[in-house]
């Protein structure tokens, strides 16, 4: 419902803009006057052209305001291709920091152990150890231990981060699955609010629910568009499937009421009209005006609702 609030008052302030300039150009005849005269027209042809150009009440055209949508569609898509780009990068330079500073920990790392090493050495020879291949061995088991915890810790860490690392490509990529299918069902909207053939409309809710199957507000407008049709079984189920989604959802109980009363279920009919005000009481204005309720008019339980 937001979105189509912001769409009109996007159009209220372009037509606003362009108001200004259809006046504008209302009111140049009368300074031109003189040069339809000067054309040989009549003064009879120039009072109807006057009286013409003062009953304009509104613009000679309307701004396109699929058009401007569309482009902030793409401004949000290039944005999010930006984005992408920009965690790529600093992905990498994250993994090219923790390989300098690992090699650079294993460097200092060895420099100790040679310097430890050293300094052993010359204890050995001063306690006196007997021979020079003990010192060897001894000295090539400690450094071997030593650089094998050190290496299976940082294996370790960068197991972990390529971990990571892999979780956040694949939920840029769900995320940009998820805008692309949005995109998708917005257009199909577009799509269906022009469309004014009925069951053009019912192959378009089919093609959003198979891209979101528990979008409640397509399965009732689609059920809407069944009811024009003449399906009102088909429509009942559209709103029993809607309701289990969505037991909140007053449209769906307005939709569901429709079909009762067209089908001449009155009770049925008033049971769902009272839900669907209980959940949505703008829908109250509408009572009078929907066709589908011509035969409750004469019923006192529907006046007392439309009377409050």
């Amino acid at each position: 419902m937001l979105r189509w609030v912001s769409y009109l008052l996007v159009g209220f302030m372009l037509s606003a803009l362009t108001v200004p300039q259809v006046w504008a150009q209302a009111e140049q005849p009368s300074d031109s006057l003189p040069e339809q005269q000067a054309k040989g027209l009549s003064q009879t042809q120039q009072m109807q052209a006057q009286q013409t150009v003062s009953e304009l009440n509104e613009p000679m055209y309307r701004p396109l305001i699929e058009r401007y949508i569309l482009d902030e569609l793409q401004a949000v898509r290039k944005d999010q291709q930006a984005l992408r780009a920009e965690y790529v990068e600093k992905i990498a330079h994250a993994q090219l920091d923790t390989a300098d500073r690992a090699l650079g920990y294993t460097t200092d790392t060895m420099n100790n152990l040679f310097i430890l090493i050293t300094a052993t050495v010359s204890i050995l020879v001063l306690v006196g150890w007997n021979s020079l291949r003990d010192v060897k061995n001894k000295v090539e088991d400690i450094v071997n231990t030593r650089v094998k915890a050190i290496t299976e810790e940082y294996e370790s860490r960068l197991a972990g981060l390529e971990s990571q690392l892999r979780e956040r490509s694949e939920e840029i990529l769900n995320n940009q699955k998820k805008i692309t299918i949005t995109n998708e069902i917005h257009s199909l909207w577009m799509r269906a609010n022009l469309e004014s053939d009925f069951g053009t409309k019912v192959e378009i809710y089919d093609e959003i629910l198979s891209r979101k199957p528990e979008d409640v507000e397509a399965i009732a407008y689609k059920a809407d568009a069944l009811l024009e049709l003449g399906d009102i079984q088909e429509a009942v189920v559209l709103c029993n499937q809607a309701l289990e989604v969505d037991s909140d959802y007053g449209y769906a109980y307005w939709q569901r009421a429709c079909a009762y009363a067209m089908a001449h279920k009155h009770s049925d009919a008033l049971a769902d009209i009272r839900m669907a005000l209980e959940y949505s009481p703008n829908l109250r204005n509408e009572l009078l005006h929907e066709s589908a309720f011509a035969s409750l008019h004469d019923n006192a339980s529907f006046n007392d609702i439309v009377n409050g």
